[in-house]
C-alpha cells in the first residue's frame, strides 16, 4: 500500500498529507480522540486488546456525537459520515498502513515500548508515529524506533471533544515535515496547538499536577478538608473545579503517575508526591473510574471522603 501523500505547506516546505490515522487504545481518551479525528474527515482504525472495550467505546462516541447534535455543534448527518468513518480492530498491526498513529495505551512506559515494538515490522516508511502520553520523554521513546525523526508527542487534554488545546511535543530528533504533519492535523481537527520541549510533564502537567500535589498536600497536612479545599480554589481562584476533584476526574494513578516522573527526572523535592496521594493509589481508590478517591461516588451525589 502506498504512503501518505506529500504537500506543500504555505511556506514551501514538504508536508505529510494524514487521511487515516491509527488510534491504538479505546479507553476514555482513544475513544475521544477517534471522535474528533472522524468530525474532521478523517479515516479511523481503533485498536483495543478487549473487544468489550472497542464495543464500549463506539457506544461512547455514538452517545457524546447525540450531546453534539441536540447542542446544535453537529447535524445528523455528520454524526452519521463521523460514526461511519471509525472502525475498529482486535489486530494491533492492522494500523500498519495508516499514515498517522496516535498510541493512546495506559500511562506505563513499557507498555507504550511494546506497542511500537510490535508495530514497527508492519507500518509503512512514511508513517508518523505519535504518542498521547502526558508526561514521559518523548525522545526516549522515540529511540527504540526505527524512525525517531518521525515520533512526536500528540498530547490531547480530557474529555477530547469538548477541551481545545492539544501539546505537540518534539522529541531531539523530531523533524520538520513531522511536526508540520502533526500541526496540520490539529489545525483540521478546530482545536489550537502548544509547542511544547521534551522535558518531563511538558506544559499543562508540569504546571497542573504539582498544584494538585500540593492540594492533597494541604489535605494530608490538615489545612483543610476536601470541601473547604476545593470551594477556596473554585471561588478563591475561579477555577471551573477543585483541584481533589480534579485529581478524581483524571485518576489519582494518572496523577501520581506524572508527579513521580516529575520528581525522578528533575530530581526536585518539590515534585515529591504526597504519601497520601500513594495511600489512596494503593487502596485502589483512583477517583471516579473506581466510584472513591477523595470523593465517594457511588451514591446519587459525591461525598467527600475526608
Amino acid at each position: 500500500m502506498q504512503g501518505p501523500m506529500v504537500a506543500l505547506t504555505n511556506k514551501g516546505r514538504m508536508r505529510m498529507s494524514i487521511e487515516r490515522i491509527g488510534i491504538v487504545g479505546a479507553g476514555q481518551m482513544g475513544n475521544g480522540i477517534a471522535h474528533v479525528c472522524a468530525l474532521a474527515g478523517y479515516d479511523v482504525l481503533l485498536t483495543d486488546i478487549s473487544e468489550d472495550a472497542l464495543t464500549a467505546a463506539l457506544k461512547g462516541v455514538d452517545k457524546n456525537m447525540d450531546r453534539q447534535v441536540s447542542k446544535g455543534l453537529i447535524t445528523e448527518t455528520e454524526k452519521d459520515e463521523g460514526l461511519r468513518r471509525i472502525n475498529t480492530t482486535l489486530t494491533l498491526t492492522d494500523l500498519g498502513p495508516t499514515d498517522l498513529i496516535i498510541e493512546a495505551a495506559t500511562e506505563r512506559e513499557t507498555i507504550k515500548q511494546a506497542i511500537f515494538e510490535d508495530l514497527l515490522p508492519h507500518l509503512t516508511p512514511d508513517t508518523i508515529l505519535t504518542s498521547n502520553t502526558s508526561s514521559i520523554s518523548i525522545t526516549r521513546l522515540a529511540s527504540r524506533t526505527d524512525r525517531p525523526e518521525k515520533f512526536m508527542g500528540f498530547h490531547f487534554m480530557n474529555p477530547v471533544p469538548i477541551m481545545q488545546l492539544v501539546e505537540l511535543i518534539r522529541g531531539i530528533a523530531t523533524d520538520v515535515p513531522t511536526y508540520d504533519a502533526c500541526k496540520g492535523v490539529v489545525d483540521r481537527l478546530g482545536k489550537t496547538s502548544a509547542t511544547a520541549e521534551d522535558f518531563p510533564a511538558f506544559i499543562v502537567n508540569r504546571i497542573l499536577m504539582p498544584m494538585i500535589n500540593e492540594a492533597v498536600y494541604a489535605l494530608y497536612e490538615g489545612v483543610g478538608n476536601v470541601e473547604s479545599i476545593d470551594t477556596s480554589l473554585k471561588l478563591g481562584a475561579n477555577h471551573p473545579m477543585g483541584p481533589l476533584e480534579l485529581a478524581d476526574f483524571i485518576g489519582l494513578d494518572t496523577c501520581l503517575a506524572i508527579m513521580n516522573v516529575l520528581h525522578d527526572g528533575l530530581a526536585d523535592t518539590k515534585y515529591r508526591p504526597c504519601p497520601l496521594l500513594t495511600k489512596y493509589v494503593e487502596a485502589g481508590w483512583l477517583g471516579r473510574k473506581s466510584k472513591r478517591g477523595f470523593y465517594d461516588y457511588r451514591g446519587e451525589t459525591p461525598v467527600p471522603t475526608r
